[in-house]
């Protein structure tokens, strides 16, 4: 089994930054694909950013150019810096990771509790 826990969601006002944290434990051989998504009241989940294990990324449009994502393959962590926040990013952010358990077994993909994310105007 896998343990995915969230760190650093809160309140922050409009044009401020925030820095979410996803640490991955348990059986994990390698981690391929990791990633955030966000679930907004009355929306769709959606796609923030997502980090292969090689270090290449996948953006939403609406947060280009304003959030980040990294990754530290020894830590199994993934982060999402997140600045010049507005509040259409308010939500719930989710981490995703698709985690390889033992060597040539397929990856299974887990998903941390969900971390609040409220920015105010």
């Amino acid at each position: 089994q896998v343990q995915l826990v969230e760190s650093g969601g809160g309140l922050v006002q409009a044009g401020g930054s925030l820095r979410l944290s996803c640490a991955a434990s348990g059986t994990i051989f390698n981690i391929n694909a990791m990633g955030w998504y966000r679930q907004a009241p009355g929306k769709q989940h959606e796609l923030v950013a997502a980090i292969t294990n090689s270090g290449g990324t996948n953006y939403a449009d609406s947060v280009k150019g304003r959030f980040t994502i990294s990754r530290d393959n020894a830590k199994n962590t993934v982060y999402l810096q997140m600045n010049s926040l507005k509040p259409e990013d308010t939500a719930v952010y989710y981490c995703n990771a698709d985690v390889v358990p033992y060597r040539f077994r397929a990856a299974v993909s887990y998903w941390g509790q969900g971390t609040q994310v409220t920015v105010s105007s």
